[in-house]
């Protein structure tokens, strides 16, 4: 018997709801924000998807050459290839532009709680504007979605990827180290951090600069922002990042969103292109991100594009839903204005079919039994399936221009006019 692929998953049809409704919502957020949707191939060249990304996650791409003998990969992030679309197709567009991702993604990892190895994303991009209210927005706009769907007790985790750069800039640490640091720093091996950073001779002072940094955590974000800035005082480009973040969330506050914020100045996440703000969501006691993001000014550049600063998160669709499972929400379904007509001889499945489809106009799920059971084993089986209602079409009751409705939760069952059929389902199912 055939199995899946391991860190492959088939999706039941409940699964396959919670994460459609999920995604759904995405896709409604992103208009209410003034996102347009695009679509990306899954399939991109190998340079495209290596170009920016960690050594880690090149590492872990699904790679081949196709019968061409190019070298490609399946994506696994968003960011490039909307970068690749934004510098070429979309370059002259005015600004800002906005645009909003969704599908699936490949990574070859571990499989374990929360990590899969085909995932799915819902993905916004803000390009054009280097100023704190388009990261405040994408901010915001993330706080939004997750309350829309209604989980609870959720967090930011947020810093900004420029004051650990401005202090190794200073240093003198090319790329390479500093990536190196930010990969370790991403993994929370901050002793192996300030290793890397001690062999590659920084300063005792940046030293004892760095280990106050991985240690400074604070639910009082401008408190903390506060006692980071004293820290970097030395490190011109590292204040300057300071005073960006605390601007951004200053904006953030003062428009009225109520985010629950926790700054974390040693925080680093794993791709490279990062120049600015970098935050992830979470929930307490679910050991994964929601969502993470941050501001990448320098990446449309690298794709032969204008300078284009940007501004971007990625939300963990797959992720998203197991905390709303582990929150205990129902999963969001039709079903409690879902209907079955059956027809009680086959002269009457005419007219069975026609009043689903008016039934359907109305935006009500509708199934038509077509296995030719009796009245009897056709609502054991919709009962068994939790439809809501049951629509039962008969010679008799047709006569009167009637039909016979049943409540399947209730139990109860009265005949009814045709037209006032739907008018009835609508009303009992709010």
């Amino acid at each position: 018997m055939f199995k899946t692929v391991r860190g492959m998953r088939d999706l039941l049809p409940v699964d396959a709801e919670r994460m459609r409704h999920v995604e759904q919502v995405s896709r409604e957020l992103s208009k209410l924000y003034g996102y347009e949707e695009i679509i990306t191939p899954v399939l991109e060249t190998y340079d495209l998807l290596a170009a920016k990304t960690s050594e880690e996650i090149r590492e872990r791409m699904y790679t081949f050459k196709d019968l061409g003998g190019r070298k490609v990969a399946m994506r696994p992030e968003f960011t490039a290839s909307v970068a690749r679309l934004v510098a070429s197709k979309l370059r002259n567009e005015p600004k800002p532009m906005r645009l909003f991702s969704a599908g699936s993604l490949y990574r070859y990892d571990e499989p374990q709680y929360g990590r899969f190895r085909e995932f799915w994303q819902a993905n916004y991009e803000l390009f054009g504007s280097s100023r704190p209210e388009a990261d405040a927005e994408i901010l915001t706009l993330t706080n939004d979605l997750l309350t829309k769907l209604g989980l609870k007790n959720f967090r930011f985790k947020v810093g900004h990827t420029g004051i650990l750069k401005g202090i190794l800039d200073q240093e003198g640490l090319d790329e390479a180290k500093q990536d190196s640091v930010r990969q370790l720093l991403d993994k929370k091996l901050w002793e192996d951090a300030l290793t890397v950073a001690r062999e590659a001779g920084v300063s005792d002072n940046c030293l004892a600069v760095l280990e106050s940094l991985f240690e400074t955590r604070s639910e009082n974000a401008f408190k903390v922002l506060e006692n980071v800035k004293d820290t970097v005082q030395d490190y011109g480009s590292a204040v300057a990042a300071v005073e960006n973040l605390w601007k951004i969330l200053e904006l953030t506050r003062d428009s009225g969103a109520q985010l629950d914020v926790i700054v974390e100045a040693g925080f680093a996440r794993g791709l490279e292109y990062y120049t600015g703000i970098i935050f992830e969501s979470y929930i307490p006691g679910l050991d994964i991100a929601l969502g993470g993001g941050g501001r990448y000014d320098k990446l449309i550049q690298l794709f032969g594009g204008e300078p284009i600063p940007a501004v971007g998160v990625a939300q963990g669709i797959d992720r998203i839903v197991l905390a709303l499972q582990k929150q205990k929400h129902p999963p969001k379904t039709l079903k409690e204005r879902s209907v079955v007509v059956i027809s009680v001889k086959d002269e009457s499945m005419a007219k069975a079919l026609e009043l689903s489809a008016m039934l359907r106009s109305s935006g009500l799920p509708v199934e038509v039994a077509v296995m030719g059971r009796s009245i009897s084993r056709a609502m054991t089986d919709a009962n068994r399936r939790g439809v809501a209602y049951a629509v039962i079409v008969g010679p008799k009751e047709l006569e009167e221009k009637k039909v016979v409705l049943k409540d399947m939760n209730k139990g109860e069952q009265r005949t009814i006019p045709i037209s006032s059929l739907t008018e009835e389902i609508l009303t009992d199912s709010k």
